[in-house]
């Protein structure tokens, strides 16, 4: 495959400056919008719960609150990790689960075994701690690194176990995740297609900040679109940081996400209080026309110079297998990252 070809940045202005592209997917059920997770057929909810924050409560049985009442008003996507909190968020979304609640949700989880044994010993795990007989979306987090794509991909690589906990019936679908730099994620996608293998989902920072620098919006977002490939969006607020930056809402950033063509715009909820505030712009979002698009994204413009507020990107301070690399797996040494 020709990379010039793969890449086909032309889509960018049709699928970032009118929100008709993603409206066509939309559908609703009460105050909660759905849209289609890219080609599995899979309805998932326009804002999905993050894992990390849900592992943050003092007490389980607050998470375990957060993360029901949730699925009680139709948020079914849930957001995980293995190494998130030390496994804490997987135990307690696990206890969540139970009682029914598990056929109300669309599970994922990520892992970071690079190697094939590391990364069916986290499959395993996570299962454990979810309480569950399988992983609706099973991602490799943190693509990061410039040699995590042939680390994955290649012989003995993590995707041997995960495919093979796909056909054991353990997951559903594959995806990856990553933060630090769009063109990694394009030589993730182009890796697995050189291989004959197309993800499901790609999980990456898009909000108001990132169309200015660094871009995934605009380099690895019309690629996913034209393979059909989930998209979940994050950092939406930048875990805070660009509400720092005193430019937007909390309410424009989640909304400006829900308008990208993702298929679920994943958010952290640490509280009772901010949950009810992504359920409300769930429920209160409508696409976005070019102009109110240009508004937000005129407002911001400045204070994303330099990545400034989007420090996952131009820091490791966001890094957890930089500060752990034990979580990748034996001989993992040799990364290289690219330049900020």
């Amino acid at each position: 495959m020709d990379r010039r070809e793969f890449v086909k940045l032309s889509l960018t202005t049709a699928l970032v400056s009118s929100g008709v592209s993603q409206s066509l997917f939309a559908e609703r059920s009460g105050e909660m919008q759905y849209r289609t997770l890219g080609r599995t057929g899979e309805k998932v909810s326009i804002v999905g719960l993050g894992g990390y924050h849900i592992g943050m409560q003092k007490e389980a049985s607050e998470s375990i609150r957060i993360i029901r009442t949730a699925l009680d008003h139709g948020m079914n996507f849930m957001d995980n990790c293995w190494d998130y909190n030390d496994g804490e968020s997987e135990v307690r979304m696990g206890k969540a689960l139970q009682n029914g609640y598990r056929q109300k949700a669309f599970l994922m989880t990520k892992i970071d075994g690079r190697d094939q044994k590391t990364a069916a010993q986290q499959i395993d795990e996570s299962l454990k701690r979810l309480q569950t007989d399988h992983i609706d979306l099973l991602q490799f987090h943190e693509i990061i690194r410039l040699s995590d794509p042939e680390k994955i991909l290649g012989p003995g690589g993590g995707m041997e176990a995960a495919l093979a906990a796909k056909k054991a019936g353990k997951i559903r679908y594959i995806g990856f995740t990553g933060h630090k730099n769009p063109d990694v994620h394009l030589k993730m996608l182009h890796a697995a297609m050189a291989r004959n293998f197309t993800f499901d989902a790609v999980q990456m920072p898009l909000n108001v900040m990132d169309a200015h620098f660094e871009s995934f919006e605009k380099k690895v977002l019309p690629v996913l679109v034209e393979h059909k490939i989930g998209v979940l969006g994050m950092k939406s607020m930048g875990d805070s940081n660009i509400l720092a930056s005193k430019t937007v809402t909390p309410v424009e950033c989640l909304h400006y996400a829900m308008n990208l063509p993702t298929s679920v715009v994943i958010t952290g909820c640490d509280s009772m209080q901010i949950l009810q505030q992504a359920l409300n712009a769930a429920g209160s979002f409508r696409p976005m026309n070019r102009q109110e698009v240009a508004e937000l994204l005129a407002k911001t413009a400045q204070a994303a110079q330099n990545g400034r507020y989007e420090p996952y990107k131009t820091t490791h301070d966001f890094d957890g297998t930089y500060q752990n690399p034990k979580w990748l797996g034996p001989n993992q040494s040799g990364a290289t990252y690219p330049q900020a």
